[in-house]
């Protein structure tokens, strides 16, 4: 509350909140339809490998000629619109830039641009849930120790979920499990970019009109972005995940109480204080009416009789006990809210969800059998998905984090279905191998046990 009014007095000051864009790909187009009807907020620049692309989103967006087409950073912080480029570093080195977003989807890149941004003194909001899930809890250390704010992305699920156990916990509840809805059916995790629109409902041309990348969408119905999300929410949270991972749960909106609770209550979670993703249909492939598909939820416990009383009392929908119940939201705008993180970090210094530790990874784990050399293809292709995963199993195991499963080739044969290790692929290079370096730095320093913490110190 009062981010409006903040803004507004920003904005009668002459003083809006200056904010580069780097990757113009959907959520940042979202963003910048907004944030142009936004006070207070002025998007200096907007970065991406393709400026025409940029201008394009800007275009999409609703922006004139006249506002896209600042001829430089200093044009735009002097006489305002926004100035289109292909260098990102440039961006975050402009002078008069307050926060970066950095919205790229790539974790290599997005390592790299948060530390360039806490090297330049600017705040980041990380779209990047790539990059969050591989390395988060080292970036979030980083940007404290730089005197700015790292922050993960409202609109984005994970931001949503963090902020509703933020909210029952602050209200003094007991959260038992929170996370989101998808589309979940066990063939999912078997999915490549060639039969994903299918089970869109689309065919490929409807797909490639509408601009819509077949791996990214891919991603979403294979359970990688679910890995991915949910290991961003324990991070920031505290909860954690079950020891095999995601069980992906059918549930329907009232049922979230009944079905979220502990095995021993009847419920389907290994234990209190679980991040979990539920499925939209049944096993059999019918839909849930009243399904969950778009949104976020939370599960929470009644810590004393007169509580769950005041449950019942205010029409609350509870499991058979009465002493669990749920809070949900059906959905959330991805880029459309985007606007909320900015200008939590810009005006109150408050991320909107940031990673506190290292307490679930997202793994990668095969789509079936592969053959020595092949060469991995990351999230959402046809080689590997993601495995949501504690933390402590993953380091035990030496797993290979589905953020680092590009560009590498396989070693040895692999069976479907198995988790991949960093014995497995060859060495990344490049902008890889420096992601592969923050990754391992974040183990030595987050790993959950100390033993684990010194064999990757040593690794």
């Amino acid at each position: 509350m009062n981010l409006h009014r903040m803004l507004e007095e920003r904005a009668r000051a002459g003083k809006p909140v200056r904010v580069g864009l780097i990757g113009a790909g959907k959520f940042g187009t979202m963003f910048l339809a907004q944030a142009r009807r936004t006070p207070g907020l002025h998007v200096m620049a907007v970065a991406d490998l393709a400026p025409a692309r940029a201008d394009a989103a800007l275009a999409r967006a609703g922006w004139s000629a006249e506002e896209r087409g600042a001829p430089s950073f200093a044009a735009a912080l002097e006489r305002g619109g926004t100035h289109v480029c292909d260098d990102a570093y440039a961006l975050i080195a402009a002078d008069g830039l307050d926060v970066a977003i950095d919205a790229t989807g790539q974790p290599a890149a997005g390592i790299a641009h948060a530390r360039a941004c806490f090297a330049a003194g600017r705040h980041v909001v990380m779209v990047n849930v790539e990059a969050d899930a591989l390395a988060g809890p080292l970036l979030a250390r980083e940007a404290a120790e730089a005197g700015v704010v790292y922050s993960l992305a409202y609109g984005d699920q994970p931001a949503l979920i963090a902020e509703m156990v933020d909210w029952a916990r602050a209200s003094g509840l007991d959260v038992i499990a929170a996370g989101k809805g998808t589309r979940y059916l066990p063939g999912f995790h078997h999915v490549t970019p060639d039969d994903v629109w299918t089970h869109y409902g689309l065919t490929p041309a409807e797909a490639e009109a509408g601009g819509m990348n077949p791996q990214m969408f891919n991603s979403f119905l294979d359970g990688t972005k679910s890995a991915i999300e949910m290991a961003a929410v324990a991070n920031a949270t505290g909860l954690t995940p079950a020891p095999d991972g995601l069980g992906f749960p059918p549930c329907a909106t009232d049922e979230l109480a009944e079905v979220l609770r502990p095995r021993e209550d009847g419920g389907t979670l290994h234990h209190k204080g679980q991040v979990e993703v539920i499925a939209s249909e049944r096993r059999d492939g019918s839909a849930i009416d009243a399904h969950l598909r778009w949104g976020v939820y939370a599960v929470f416990e009644a810590g004393t009789h007169y509580v769950a009383a005041c449950f019942r009392e205010y029409g609350l929908q509870t499991d058979s006990t009465g002493r669990y119940a749920a809070m949900y939201k059906p959905y959330h705008l991805i880029g459309l809210e985007l606007g909320i993180s900015v200008a939590s970090i810009a005006l109150r210094g408050e991320p909107t969800g940031a990673p506190t530790g290292f307490r679930a990874d997202a793994v990668a784990c095969t789509k079936a059998h592969l053959q020595a050399g092949t060469r991995l293809d990351g999230e959402g292709g046809y080689t590997v998905y993601g495995r949501l995963m504690p933390a402590a199993a993953s380091l035990a195991g030496g797993h290979l984090p589905i953020g680092l499963a590009h560009g590498v080739e396989l070693k040895r044969a692999v069976e479907p279905d198995t988790p991949l290790t960093w014995d497995d692929v060859t060495a990344a290079e490049g902008a890889a191998a420096d992601a592969v370096d923050a990754r391992r730095a974040m183990e030595a320093a987050f790993a959950p046990d100390e033993p684990a913490r010194a064999a990757r110190a040593g690794a």
